[in-house]
């Protein structure tokens, strides 16, 4: 039923090595602010050019949002910054969107990455890995899975994967403390709205906040595991 209605792909992508990639906030927001900036069909924009690899967070999220006009090339449903690797989930606007808008992205954040930390070569493992959301079963789950990735840096909520959450109230309330995923927007608390095509999940899961608790509680990822990245 749902995946006639939009034809989505979860993307993956970690460090060479696995090392980490996002060493700090600048980092971060650096790459929140390349998810906006490189979702267009034409060049980045001179700002982009411009933004020395030290910009301050602050003047980066500034940015985000501010292009009056874009051509946007993809939409981003959902993602998520980890240490090491980062989770998209997005469906094509236009063909081979979804390849002209990873060689933007990846490129252009290794290109900032390497500056920055004075380094050469390769950043990420390879090639972006990527997975249609084939069935409903996926499609229900995978927004949620996304999301709830940063509980690997709660101490007594690491293994959420085999439902050893610990305290479900205090999960869900490091959640409402990690700005680094589109979880906040899904939420209604304005975060990086700019970045995220709502609408489509936004109307699925009409009180996004309870229903991904609830999947908390109750996860079966036996039913996904054959779709999952890691």
């Amino acid at each position: 039923m749902y995946t006639a209605l939009v034809e989505l792909f979860h993307l993956l992508n970690r460090g060479v090595d696995k090392r980490q990639i996002f060493l700090d906030n600048q980092d971060r927001a650096r790459f929140v602010h390349d998810l906006y900036e490189f979702n267009d069909s034409r060049s980045a924009t001179n700002t982009i050019r411009r933004l020395p690899p030290d910009s301050p967070e602050e003047v980066l999220f500034d940015l985000v949002g501010r292009t009056s006009v874009r051509e946007p090339i993809v939409d981003i449903h959902g993602w998520c910054i980890m240490g090491n690797h980062y989770h998209l989930l997005v469906s094509e606007k236009i063909d081979d969107g979804i390849t002209k808008f990873l060689m933007k992205l990846n490129v252009g954040y290794a290109k900032y990455f390497n500056e920055r930390y004075k380094r050469v070569g390769t950043l990420f493992q390879g090639r972006t890995k990527r997975i249609h959301v084939s069935s409903d079963a996926h499609f229900l789950h995978i927004l949620h899975y996304i999301h709830l990735n940063p509980l690997d840096f709660l101490k007594g909520a690491e293994n959420w994967r085999a439902l050893e959450v610990g305290n479900t109230k205090s999960a869900m309330a490091y959640l409402d403390t990690y700005r680094w995923s589109s979880y906040l927007d899904y939420c209604g608390k304005k975060n990086f709205p700019s970045i995220i095509t709502r609408d489509f999940f936004g109307d699925v899961f009409s009180n996004y906040k309870k229903t991904i608790t609830s999947y908390l509680k109750d996860i079966e990822l036996s039913d996904v595991k054959p779709f999952l990245l890691e």
